[in-house]
């Protein structure tokens, strides 16, 4: 029998729970209320949440099983290599990008004093704005950090 919660977006959490249109659909509170608009989501207000444990998958040990593992299909060295090789430098490219975005949105934010739109006539927008801001610098920041211990895998 699997564990059902279900609990109200106001006990969950105090962030929004947007709905996200695309293949596939996503569920996800990581945005902006900015960003949520840019990607058409939709918030999801005092509707429940239920939370479904998934069967964790059971290991089969038959005969059957290790037959179809030969031993003899791994990976040439020199192959596995060329792979290696080819992911740090694809993780090496992307974090250069995500460092020049970075350092974009950081001149932008302009340490907390980005430059007041015609629209921001009201100081609420122009500190929301700000806000936002901040909160993409921040996850920015912990992509870069995700990135760097890839590669810092792949090294080891």
């Amino acid at each position: 029998m699997l564990p059902l919660l279900t609990l109200t977006l106001a006990q969950a959490q105090d962030k929004p729970v947007y709905r996200c249109p695309g293949p596939p659909v996503l569920y996800t509170d990581a945005l902006s209320p900015q960003e949520a608009r840019d990607k058409g989501c939709r918030t999801i207000e005092g509707a429940l949440i239920t939370i479904v444990q998934s069967p964790k998958p059971r290991a089969t040990t038959t005969a059957a099983a290790t037959a179809s593992r030969p031993g003899d299909s791994r990976v040439d060295p020199a192959a596995q290599k060329a792979r290696d090789s080819d992911a740090r430098r694809i993780l090496a490219d992307e974090l250069k990008r995500e460092e020049d975005r970075l350092a974009a949105m950081q001149a932008e934010y302009n340490n907390g004093e980005p430059e007041r739109r015609g629209d921001e006539r009201n100081f609420a927008k122009y500190a929301e704005r700000a806000a936002e801001m901040k909160a993409a610098i921040q996850r920015k920041e912990a992509d870069i950090a995700a990135i760097k211990r890839e590669i810092a895998k792949l090294a080891s």
